[in-house]
């Protein structure tokens, strides 16, 4: 690798998911991958979405401020991470490490059981390069809120490891609401069940679990991970405004519609039983 792996500093100052992520981007186009155990180093420029705008959402204005302590909705949060945590080590904690690996080359094959057929850089490179191109998009639209409140992340109150060690020092420093892994994982889910209509709701609640594998992984908060669905959801309807959007959409459209039928080349048993786990 030319450099360690460049960091997208989305003001999620370590939201390390996208934050590394994102610089992972650029390692990906080159054809490498850089490995969970390797803490994303420089900051550098943050790979072009479709949108022009540096904050595809208002974030701000979507979601209100975090819970506040002692409230109902803290006490949700708590619990929420205390089932989590009884999770450590299982089939569910270990496909939540998978998730959180937003930099490897094939990471869009996460949806391959849900899609019905193998998802990724060399079986559908058109949607394979479609979602990673609104990768920016939907992980820039939690930053300002993010940046506002600076949450502390459940491992900071609980003392217990995330799934990815490595990254702790950074996410330290990098407000956990909403979860920006959370608003790319919700967002690829909503814009793939739009190109697979027969599987969408298998697709959408694989989405909605690969975010809440960061609950998984004691790096989220339960109401960090809901609030950036929401963020998705804006983001995905403003690309839909985009005329580059709607042709890689398009495009995508086609690919998958010519593919023949086959199952993918995934445990899809395996995935199922470890996500029953939190349903």
């Amino acid at each position: 690798m030319a450099t360690k792996m460049m960091t997208l500093k989305f003001t999620l100052a370590a939201a390390l998911v996208i934050t590394a992520a994102g610089g992972a981007l650029a390692a990906q186009s080159a054809g490498q991958s850089t490995p969970p155990s390797v803490a994303p180093s420089t900051p550098s420029r943050l790979p072009q979405g479709y949108l022009a705008s540096a904050a595809p959402a208002d974030s701000l204005l979507l979601s209100p401020a975090p819970p506040a302590a002692g409230s109902v909705a803290e006490a949700r949060d708590i619990e929420a991470s205390k089932a989590a945590l009884a999770l450590k080590g299982g089939p569910r904690w270990t496909l939540a490490t998978t998730d959180a690996d937003l930099w490897r080359p094939d990471v869009t094959a996460v949806f391959a059981c849900a899609a019905g057929r193998d998802i990724g850089p060399q079986s559908t490179p058109a949607t394979d390069k479609l979602l990673r191109k609104t990768f920016a998009d939907l992980g820039l639209s939690t930053s300002a809120i993010k940046k506002q409140y600076q949450r502390g992340r459940p491992f900071m109150t609980n003392g217990q490891p995330t799934c990815t060690p490595d990254m702790e020092p950074m996410l330290r420093k990098d407000g956990s609401y909403p979860s920006g892994h959370s608003a790319i994982g919700y967002g690829w889910g909503l814009i793939l069940a739009e190109l697979l209509p027969d599987h969408a709701n298998a697709i959408v609640a694989r989405g909605r679990a690969f975010g809440d594998s960061r609950r998984i992984c004691n790096a989220h908060w339960l109401s960090d991970i809901e609030e950036g669905r929401i963020a998705a959801a804006a983001v995905v309807a403003r690309l839909h405004a985009d005329p580059a959007f709607r042709a890689g959409l398009e495009a995508a459209k086609a690919e998958l519609a010519a593919l023949p039928a086959k199952p993918p080349s995934r445990d899809c048993a395996a995935e199922a039983a470890a996500l029953a786990l939190t349903q």
